[in-house]
């Protein structure tokens, strides 16, 4: 049985960012999966994680749902704690041995030192709307989606972890904004990333 941990990377803005779009992801994520016969766990970095707890999951988990707002370019300061705790408590048992360097073999290059096997996929809410991505005249100045988020693919990276395709729901304050489509657009990435 293939499993899956999803970890919710929502913090909670009174009145701007209460965390129900994340959470209909979450559930629309976690439906795909019991559907589809995987094994599925569940992160909350909005709560109080037992530290060694997250590091034995990332070391179960043959995939990683990593559902987030963008908040200022980036992930969540919450979720980056997460991240920096986890990840670190991780060092030579599940999430990378060192940075890869050696002084004995030049050829091994900074980011190989990587331990994870899992294959991971961002899934992300945006206000910004997606034609500023992949747009010399947008404002990530011709970035893509991906380029645009590199910090947190480098991070998983440099675990050793695989990407999957990232999905993105953008204009989330729009009134027009059709949450059917959406979800069907995130099962058809979820069907891609984890059927195939």
């Amino acid at each position: 049985m293939k499993k899956v941990l999803i970890i919710n990377g929502h913090q909670k803005y009174e009145g701007i960012a209460e965390g129900n779009l994340t959470k209909i992801f979450i559930d629309e994520a976690s439906k795909f999966f019991e559907n589809h016969n995987f094994e599925v766990k569940h992160s909350v970095v909005e709560s109080n994680y037992d530290i060694k707890e997250e590091v034995d999951k990332f070391a179960w988990a043959d995939y990683i749902l990593f559902q987030y707002p963008v908040y200022w370019m980036g992930v969540p300061w919450l979720t980056k704690k997460y991240i920096d705790e986890i990840f670190s408590a991780g060092n030579k048992t599940v999430t990378y041995v060192n940075d890869g360097r050696s002084r004995d073999d030049a050829s091994k290059k900074y980011g190989s030192g990587g331990l994870m096997k899992s294959k991971y996929m961002l899934s992300l809410t945006y206000n910004c709307p997606e034609s500023e991505f992949s747009n010399k005249q947008g404002f990530f100045d011709g970035l893509s989606l991906d380029e645009a988020n590199i910090a947190t693919h480098k991070t998983f990276q440099f675990c050793g972890a695989q990407p999957l395709k990232t999905y993105a729901i953008h204009d989330i304050f729009k009134s027009d904004l059709d949450l059917n489509l959406e979800l069907k657009k995130f099962n058809k990435v979820l069907e891609e990333n984890f059927l195939n």
